[in-house]
């Protein structure tokens, strides 16, 4: 069972609880269940069960929740205050290894350059553990545009528009994420990709 420092809802192993978080947030603006789902297009059940950590949402639907409540992914997944104004001349680093990690039940997922604020591109190393559409509790979809490139393994990238598009190491992609969506990997190994979400 995972220990929560319930005063930011940060993970004791130092990532960040996602449920509490969206708990303290939500009932900090005085928001139903219902108005959350009305503002992010996620179910009320769906966001009870995130708060409660019975269900891991994906990025895609974390960025819905982001933009519906009018905050930065990053914001919600890092312990960062990402409020401040836009800077001329920014730059971030992220090291091999560094990162906020975020785990799904169908990617691993890692933050890059966390700590910038105010961008609309968001970088994410991931891990596709995923091997069916089935597995993901619903098909993502945002207010977004994606860049994928795959760095190892067979990724496929699956829409309700086209037929399931097979990615191998050094392919890339860029789609419009307001369609549905979801990734799995095929063959043994997990497919590892870079992917940039670019708010629209």
């Amino acid at each position: 069972m995972r220990t929560v420092d319930d005063r930011n809802g940060v993970d004791a192993r130092g990532g960040v609880d996602i449920g509490t978080r969206l708990l303290k947030l939500r009932k900090s603006r005085r928001l139903t269940l219902q108005d959350v789902s009305v503002l992010t297009g996620v179910s009320a059940s769906a966001f009870s069960k995130i708060e409660r950590n019975e269900l891991s949402p994906t990025i895609s639907t974390m960025q819905r929740i982001a933009q519906g409540l009018g905050i930065e992914l990053v914001t919600l997944l890092t312990d960062q205050d990402n409020s401040l104004g836009n800077v001329g001349g920014r730059r971030s680093i992220s090291r091999a290894g560094a990162g906020s990690r975020h785990t799904t039940g169908t990617c691993n997922n890692v933050l890059l350059c966390a700590d910038l604020k105010n961008k609309r591109a968001t970088p994410i190393l991931t891990t596709v553990t995923a091997r069916s559409p089935d597995e993901y509790p619903a098909w993502a979809k945002s207010e977004a545009e994606i860049f994928v490139t795959v760095l190892d393994g067979t990724l496929i990238v699956h829409s309700r528009l086209y037929e399931p598009l097979e990615l191998n190491k050094g392919d890339s992609v860029y789609y419009d994420a307001t369609t549905e969506h979801t990734w799995t990997s095929k063959g043994p190994t997990d497919a590892a990709v870079l992917w940039v979400l670019v708010d629209i």
